[in-house]
């Protein structure tokens, strides 16, 4: 997939088509005085990350809830029917001029979302069929307004992210890009996500991604941890980690939508739920 809503390989327009890994060099500056200075915060759609909006509302101080109230709009993934938040442009849309930009650049800069710091690289993930993990790989997006690939700063792929900070990012995005990616293969192969998950699931996604605060008193206030096996750390961290519980609830999305083994229910859970289909079998035949 492509962070922040930018496009991917496959789709028309600015995507230069050629991968690059870390090692690869490319052209590119950005800096105050330059022509196009701020036009990339303008006409522009951005997917919140659940990285990004942890930043934020920290930065805000606000619940995450209250953030996404009042600077996301809830919108569909493109290539899956899952839901994501973008950022809630001038005007209340999820398509114009940034909320976060002034004449003197972004107000936000320390805390802007990941695909503000890719820019003009876009992040894909891909899983090929015979391999044993995923592959990340960036690829170069050339805007007509920007002038920042006239620039003669050479810098490698690995050497821009660094700069940019995006690995802490990167890091707390990982279960959630593997979901979207594995819906978007899923639709395309005709699979489970040819057609609508649940309501409930959905819900439930976007919970996890937009909301930590709501999702922390699910997993502590319902039989959440009752039911599921959870390792101790990971218990005791939930309570005030924020990428923590990210972590699990992504890896129990991940066995909810697509019955990876990342999260299992407890053997006791089963036995009552298998002693319960036994008694049900028993009533039925008498």
């Amino acid at each position: 997939m492509a962070e922040g809503g930018r496009q991917t390989p496959e789709t028309a327009g600015p995507v230069v088509p050629a991968r690059l890994r870390d090692g690869d060099q490319f052209a590119f500056s950005c800096h105050r005085g330059i022509a196009c200075w701020n036009e990339c915060c303008r006409d522009a759609e951005i997917t919140l990350t659940p990285a990004d909006i942890l930043r934020l509302r920290r930065r805000f101080a606000m619940a995450a809830g209250e953030f996404v109230e009042r600077y996301a709009v809830a919108a569909y993934w493109e290539r899956a029917p899952m839901p994501v938040a973008r950022l809630r442009m001038r005007g209340g849309g999820s398509r114009g001029e940034c909320p976060f930009v002034t004449d003197r650049g972004c107000r936000v800069y320390e805390d802007r979302p990941v695909s503000c710091r890719y820019y003009p690289l876009g992040l894909a993930s891909i899983k090929m069929s015979e391999a044993a993990g995923k592959e990340d790989f960036c690829f170069l997006v050339r805007e007509d307004h920007c002038r920042g690939h006239d620039r003669t700063k050479r810098q490698t792929v690995a050497e821009f992210r660094a700069e940019q900070g995006t690995g802490d990012y990167d890091r707390v995005n990982r279960g959630w890009i593997d979901i979207l990616m594995k819906s978007a293969s899923w639709a395309s192969l005709g699979g489970p996500f040819g057609e609508d998950p649940e309501v409930r699931v959905k819900q439930m996604f976007y919970m996890i991604s937009t909301d930590v605060d709501s999702f922390r008193r699910f997993v502590l206030e319902t039989r959440f941890l009752d039911s599921y096996e959870v390792d101790p750390r990971t218990r005791e961290a939930i309570g005030s980690d924020d990428e923590a519980l990210l972590r699990l609830g992504f890896e129990w999305m991940k066995n909810v939508l697509f019955n990876e083994p990342t999260v299992t229910v407890k053997e006791s859970v089963l036995g009552k739920a298998a002693a319960g289909d036994r008694g049900k079998a028993t009533s039925d035949t008498d």
